[in-house]
């Protein structure tokens, strides 16, 4: 670019080194909020009509000439410094000196703010709508499956049995609050900086809440050297990115787990595994090990702006340039997976016979909470269920398979309903109190989640 035609030239008289240049410009990223940029200027000129600095005809032409901007340009070959130079490079080629007008009050700082702030509200509204089709993805899998009962863990160790339907609940309820947080987020994007000017505000009578109303803001900000060195919401947004995808990651482990042979609770459609380029029996789940891989890279994405703002003082500095690529590549990265993950739901199914849950002395704690019933205090029935589960390995048996002699040698307090009481029917059944795995119970969930996404 001609250094007569930068944005700040006028004080410099040297030539920019080319090196130097590159590394400074930006337009190769942040070409991003073009549209942004052009709409918000469209508004600013608006304001400077109303302030006086703009005749209804010279806003009229200047507004005509960014229509025609946003309308037909092309990034092609384009040697801008940043986006706002190309769109005020080209609105001058349009309007010629009257385009130069347009930056009257207004700052990069306070310019490229508020442009952040319009994309990343549609972002966040983006990334909303397609974390609600994983959720989807998880309820039509959980009602594929609403019978099918899996084994729960802790410690990767079986624990006890639970609805397939109720583990996609699980996820169900973590990308709900992963939806809480973005809606929570936007609400803070959602405040105009524009009219802050460099750091000090405006000395020109822009109408600042009109301004706002006109570009849906919902508030101003209220110091101008906070809204232009604020990134504030930058963290925020890449930190309920990070906790999305912690869930999906956890959703992409258990997958992974069990697709596996050792597990072989799940099948992976042939739409989402690899095979080997060796070993032909391989079917690997390269979907969700990239999702699970992802994670950390997002995770470093905001460890990466947190870093770059902690030492930064009032109020902007070039340093904050830094936020759009950590942000562009958060969003684009979390919107991948999410789809991914919605696509994988959907194209996996459970193998019952290997799911099984009735194995693995998982009604261990129903039987303890029987001789609870009975009147046994907890930690002694636990204690006694240690050992008929002792008992129980040596013979080679389930629980449920010991005969009611070989109960009774360790408390007289069994009788005939025990195996009734550790049934595998019995034990999801008895799970009924809010947010229990009991079938009528997940059943209600269900229903309920599904409502939630339709209202």
């Amino acid at each position: 670019m001609d250094e007569s035609k930068k944005l700040w030239g006028g004080r410099f008289e040297g030539k920019t080194d080319p090196g130097f240049a590159g590394f400074n410009n930006s337009f190769r990223f942040d070409q991003r909020l073009f549209e942004a940029d052009v709409t918000a200027s469209i508004a600013y000129c608006v304001a400077l009509e109303g302030a006086g600095v703009l005749t209804a005809q010279e806003g009229s032409q200047i507004r005509r000439a960014l229509e025609e901007i946003l309308a037909k340009s092309s990034f092609n070959d384009s040697s801008a410094e940043d986006v706002h130079s190309f769109v005020e490079a080209r609105l001058i080629e349009l309007t010629g000196d009257l385009g130069r007008r347009l930056h009257t009050g207004r700052s990069r700082n306070d310019q490229v703010a508020t442009d952040f702030r319009l994309w990343l509200r549609e972002a966040i509204d983006d990334l909303n709508t397609i974390v609600r089709d994983v959720q989807t993805a998880l309820l039509d899998f959980a009602e594929t499956n609403r019978g099918v009962v899996i084994p729960g863990y802790t410690h990767l160790q079986r624990a006890q049995p639970v609805l397939v339907a109720h583990w996609c609940l699980a996820y169900f309820e973590m990308l709900a609050r992963d939806r809480e947080r973005l809606r929570e987020v936007r609400t803070r994007v959602n405040v105009m900086p524009l009219g802050s000017a460099a750091l000090a505000g405006t000395s020109f009578p822009i109408d600042r809440e009109v301004l706002a109303r006109s570009l849906g803001f919902a508030a101003v900000s209220r110091n101008s050297l906070d809204a232009v060195s604020d990134r504030d919401f930058c963290v925020e947004f890449l930190s309920a990115c990070s906790l999305i995808m912690v869930h999906l990651s956890r959703l992409a482990e258990d997958i992974i787990l069990y697709a596996t042979i050792e597990f072989g609770i799940l099948e992976l459609g042939d739409a989402i595994a690899t095979g080997s380029s060796l070993m032909p029996q391989k079917k690997n789940p390269d979907s969700m090990e990239l999702v699970r891989g992802k994670a950390g890279r997002v995770f470093g994405d905001l460890l990466a702006l947190l870093t770059t703002l902690k030492g930064l003082p009032l109020a902007y500095n070039k340093d904050m340039q830094e936020d759009k690529e950590a942000v562009f590549d958060a969003y684009d990265t979390v919107a991948s997976s999410l789809r991914v993950s919605a696509t994988v739901l959907r194209n996996i199914s459970v193998n019952s016979e290997r799911a099984s849950a009735s194995t693995g002395y998982m009604n261990a704690t129903e039987l303890a909470d029987y001789l609870v019933r009975k009147g046994m205090p907890f930690r002694e029935a636990h204690e006694v269920v240690g050992k008929v589960v002792m008992r129980a390995i040596e013979l080679g048996k389930e629980l449920d398979q010991l005969s009611l002699a070989d109960l009774r040698e360790f408390s007289p307090l069994f009788a005939e309903d025990v195996h009734v009481a550790i049934s595998l029917e019995q034990t999801l059944s008895s799970k009924s109190q809010v947010g229990g795995t009991a079938p009528k119970l997940v059943a209600s969930a269900l229903a309920a989640a599904r409502q939630s996404l339709n209202e």
